[in-house]
This record gives C-alpha cells, structure tokens and sequence, in this order.
C-alpha cells in the first residue's frame, strides 16, 4: 500500500500535472462504486421493508382471534388475593373449531390453577392452525423498517466490496509502474554529468 499524505477532500478531482490516467480511473471508480452503493442499498432496503411490511399487513388481515376451550386443568393453583403476575402463566392444552368445521388442539399460556373447559382466546390462520398475535401497524413499520435497513446494508456491502477489490487492484499496478519506472531512471541517479 502507498504512504498517504494528510487528507485532502476531493483531491481525486483537483488539476494536477502529475495525475496519471490510473488516477483518473481511480476517481470514477470511487465515484461510480459509492453511488452503486448507495442505490443499491437504498433500493434492497425499501424493497424488503415493503415486502415485510405487506407480509405483516396480510398476517392483520387474514389471522382471527378464536375462542378456545381448555382441555385440562391447567397445573399450578390460582392466586388466592386475585392478583396475577407472569410468573403464574403456564402452558395448557386447548382445543378449538376452525371456521371450516375441523377441530385444532396446541398450548396456550393461561393462569396456573384455570379449569378445564375455561375460555381462552387463540390466533389462528386461514385452515385453522395456531399462530402468534399479529402484530400492530406501528410495530410493522418499526419491524420493517429495521430489516429493511439490515438488509440495505447487507446488500450495499457488495458494491462496496467490489470497488474495494479493484481499487487494490489498481493500486498494485500503479505500484507495479512506478517500481518499473524507478528501475529504468533509478540507475541514472549515480552518474554524473560531464
């Protein structure tokens, strides 16, 4: 690698008499690598925020809330002043009817101590199986704002990478001439004019 001066900005662009055509070409390159970068950042990031943000949105859509019934007892015993915390949720079997008539059993958390045949509200989908809780709007455009700024970075990476690659590339051919230059005048340094 070459020993670098103090910075200056936009130095690739200044008029110099010394600038080589490997220089030039270094410029464009820098220019044309960090604009790709940015367009394909920016493109990839708002592609996949609305691809998650109108998976979410169908999830709001198509997923319903069920009444479900208990099919045991749940472990543990209820509270004795009514209070609940987290701590006494566990795990119960429930089973529920699909819209479409077919019955659906999984677990869900309810209170420690609930009776069997206790209603508990499920999500299902479209044929009836379990899911989470869609999420709100404003917490789809959060989640799909951070996964499309992931995934934004992530593919502006590659662009980057690339220009990085041939920037070292020019980089060892200007180094490349200069040794072959300093080999042809190097020599001459020693005599003496006479």
């Amino acid at each position: 690698m070459a020993l670098r001066g103090p910075k200056v900005w936009l130095w690739r662009w200044r008029r110099n008499p010394l600038k080589r055509r490997a220089d030039k070409v270094e410029a464009w390159v820098v220019l044309g690598v960090w604009m790709l970068t940015v367009f394909v950042g920016v493109l990839a990031g708002m592609a996949v925020s609305r691809s998650v943000e109108d998976g979410l949105a169908r999830e709001r859509v198509e997923w319903r809330p069920l009444v479900a019934r208990l099919a045991e007892r749940a472990p543990g015993t209820a509270s004795e002043n009514g209070s609940v915390s987290r701590a006494e949720h566990v795990w119960a079997e429930a089973r529920w009817t699909a819209a479409d008539g077919s019955s659906h059993s999984g677990q869900v958390r309810v209170l420690a101590g609930s009776q069997a045949g206790s209603p508990i509200t499920v999500w299902t989908d479209r044929e009836g199986h379990q899911v989470t809780r869609p999420v709100t709007e404003s917490q789809s455009r959060v989640r799909a704002s951070l996964i499309g700024g992931v995934a934004g970075v992530c593919a502006a990476l590659l662009p980057l990478a690339g220009g990085r690659a041939v920037r070292r590339r020019l980089e060892r051919r200007r180094m490349a001439q200069w040794d072959a230059e300093w080999s042809r005048f190097g020599p001459m340094w020693g005599r003496t004019t006479g």
